[in-house]
């Protein structure tokens, strides 16, 4: 199997992201969120090295357009705990840095920070899911908030164009908090939200960790909600009302935002950030 695959291979009918390649350093995910869409991979919490992987991509590179655009990573972070003694992912970038690649980097890791030279060289951009702090109940052992601001801050300073991931918006967070992330980085080039989807899976997750939700997650997402391919969202009036809450605090730092897969228009020039790739 190809490390380098093509984006949404599925073509999910809400993505408006730009034609792109994926790739994930690293095979499983230590951050453990809850809601995660990703546990279809076989031992999914458990984090793996790929066989040959500097071999196998230099290769792939060299058959790779010029400016094509690499996002990583949309299943694995690439920054696991186990990347500072391994290095991987910064071996990645090097060899995609010489391959004159476009990289888009979407972490919730603070380790990215470390690599802020290097990305900044290549002009790669990177987005930072933070959530909030009742989000991070579900994101178990995912670095804290601060921890990834004060990364993304790092990165904004030494000329790497910093993208805010505030996704997932949950629906019984008070919406103050979205806007305290929002203000703290009021330094990013570009934000992009979400409001919470869930896989069935997910959703027996976040109940069997957290039972005092069942009530308001069936009553949002089973009785009142859409079904949309293979995941459970909300009503879409609420979703229209929480992605417009967002929108109007950086239409008041004039931050650019953008919508991921919700069907709601956006006047950003992308929705993920790649306009912001050199």
């Amino acid at each position: 199997m190809p490390l380098l695959t093509p984006f949404d291979p599925w073509k999910f009918k809400l993505c408006t992201c730009p034609p792109k390649l994926s790739f994930n350093p690293y095979t499983g995910c230590a951050h453990h969120c809850l809601y995660c869409y990703a546990t279809y991979i076989p031992r999914f919490w458990e984090v793996r090295e790929k066989k040959d992987l500097l071999k196998r991509l230099e290769k792939e590179l060299e058959k790779l357009p010029a400016g094509a655009i690499i996002s990583m990573s949309n299943s694995s972070d690439p920054y696991p705990p186990v990347e500072r003694e391994k290095g991987l992912t910064r071996k990645c970038i090097e060899l995609m840095k010489e391959h004159g690649v476009k990289l888009l980097v979407v972490t919730k890791s603070d380790i990215v920070a470390r690599d802020a030279d290097l990305l900044a060289e290549m002009r790669a951009a990177v987005a930072m899911t933070i959530t909030g702090r009742t989000a991070q109940q579900l994101e178990v052992n995912a670095p804290s908030m601060e921890k990834r601001i004060k990364a993304l801050k790092v990165l904004h300073e030494a000329g790497v164009p910093a993208i805010l991931r505030l996704d997932p918006l949950l629906p019984w967070a008070d919406e103050r908090e979205w806007m305290e992330v929002i203000e703290s980085c009021s330094f990013v080039d570009h934000v992009v939200t979400s409001t919470l989807k869930l896989k069935k899976d997910a959703y027996s997750r976040i109940i069997l960790h957290h039972p005092e939700l069942k009530e308001t997650l069936e009553e949002l997402y089973i009785k009142r909600g859409q079904r949309i391919s293979s995941y459970f969202y909300l009503p879409k009036e609420l979703r229209v009302e929480m992605l417009k809450k967002v929108e109007a605090k950086c239409n008041e730092l004039g931050i650019s935002c953008a919508f991921c897969r919700e069907g709601v228009a956006f006047k950003a020039r992308s929705c993920d950030g790649s306009h912001l790739l050199k």
